[in-house]
């Protein structure tokens, strides 16, 4: 049976109820690290499942880059008022526009991304390997390995989060669509620079 400072510990690290700590911890003999990684994985089946309801409340969130050169605005949308209001939704957009203001995505995912604007892009990657030797089709395999990261680095949801590399945007969120109980759908955002 896990104790009650390790059920703590687990529930001040994770914001996850206090009786779902105390089930991972027995769950992983009271091994801290691997209760999280069974939260992780339990996070994600949790979040698959809300993901298929409507998000119809939210917010507008903004951030400010000191020195105002840099700003953002993102509409981010949740089930409930309720969650709407809270700390915890707020943080994560704020995290969010940090993110925005940070890596300056060009779109939500990659299937916003128009085809014309990878087209372009392609072009560009055909041009830089017109004269180099290589067998076509390996220039067409680097070619596309290029496109695809790319792909990641300009589409919010597949960045990696700045503050912890082994995480993107989407699996952030889906760590609050399990924290919170709720669905949450980025809608848009919009980055500024002077």
């Amino acid at each position: 049976m896990a104790d009650i400072e390790q059920i703590k510990k687990l529930r001040v690290e994770t914001g996850v109820s206090l009786i779902e700590c105390k089930k991972v911890l027995e769950e992983s003999a009271g091994d801290i690290e691997k209760a999280k990684k069974i939260l992780r994985e339990k996070g994600k089946e949790l979040a698959e499942s809300k993901v298929l309801r409507e998000a119809t409340a939210g917010i507008i969130e903004s951030y400010l880059h000191p020195g105002n050169k840099i700003g953002v605005l993102l509409q981010i949308h949740c089930e409930s008022d309720f969650v709407a209001r809270s700390e915890e939704f707020k943080k994560l957009a704020h995290e969010l526009c940090l993110q925005i203001a940070a890596t300056k995505p060009l779109f939500l995912s990659e299937k916003d991304i128009p085809e014309e604007f990878l087209d372009g892009e392609r072009k560009i990657y055909q041009k830089q390997f017109e004269n180099s030797g290589k067998p076509q089709k390996i220039v067409e395999q680097i070619i596309e390995g290029k496109l695809n990261k790319y792909k990641k680095e300009i589409s919010l949801l597949f960045q990696l989060w700045v503050k912890d590399e082994n995480k993107t945007i989407e699996d952030l969120v889906k760590d609050y669509i399990a924290k919170l109980g709720e669905n949450i759908e980025i809608k848009k955002f919009t980055r500024f620079e002077i």
